[in-house]
């Protein structure tokens, strides 16, 4: 069994799995594990919609043609910045263009961009597809705790041998899944993920960029300022 320390610092964005199903008593372990997240006065604000099977395939193939047609729809809540600045722009384009140069694909090479981008819509093939949706209601706070259970299912799979990839792409497609998965109206979709067991011999699995230093985001306060 992995530590703590190994199942955080060697999680990252897996983009192909194996079709191996994955057990639904195992999802269920680690949604339950997740469950064990903190929320500001236990209000537990994560509702979960878990696709497998003909149900996964579906939305799959309905996502990916949606895409190749360009009918998407204007997404519910902003995920990036409507303008981006420094230190932000620069690391986001090392993300992307190192994603890309790892898969061989050029700056001019549109094609191999949309198709790898439409992978997002399939899943990345993971057997499973999850859902995230939260009460329209609830405030940022709620917001909040929901990043620290996505964290935990990330982590939890882990030492199952699961990985993981959550995807904000699927904010293009909100009433889509709204519609098709009968997610009620008070609810918005906050992200999906894909979850399953990774492909080890794929070249887009070797991709992992970097984290900064602990002293660029970390500042230590040892004395009393002066006023």
């Amino acid at each position: 069994m992995m530590t703590v320390e190994e199942a955080i610092t060697g999680r990252r964005c897996f983009r192909a799995f194996l079709p191996k199903p994955v057990p639904r008593d195992l999802i269920e372990r680690i949604m339950a594990i997740a469950g064990r997240a903190p929320s500001g006065s236990n209000v537990q604000p994560w509702k979960v919609w878990v696709l497998t099977g003909a149900a996964l395939k579906a939305i799959r193939t309905e996502l990916a043609e949606r895409y190749d047609r360009g009918q998407v729809s204007r997404r519910e809540y902003n995920y990036y910045p409507e303008t981006w600045r420094e230190p932000y722009l620069s690391r986001r384009r090392a993300c992307g263009w190192g994603l890309y140069g790892t898969l061989g694909i050029g700056r001019e090479d549109k094609h191999k961009m949309h198709a790898q981008h439409r992978r997002n819509f399939l899943f990345f093939d993971a057997p499973v597809g999850l859902m995230f949706t939260i009460d329209r209601d609830l405030e940022q706070g709620s917001w909040l705790d929901y990043g620290m259970f996505l964290q935990s299912i990330m982590v939890a799979a882990r030492p199952f041998g699961l990985e993981t990839c959550p995807q904000a792409a699927f904010l293009i497609f909100h009433d889509v899944l709204q519609r098709r998965l009968g997610i009620p109206p008070e609810q918005t979709i906050v992200c999906g993920m894909a979850l399953g067991y990774p492909d080890p011999n794929d070249k887009v699995n070797t991709f992992t960029p970097d984290r900064m230093a602990t002293g660029e985001f970390v500042t230590f306060l040892e004395a009393a300022k002066e006023t």
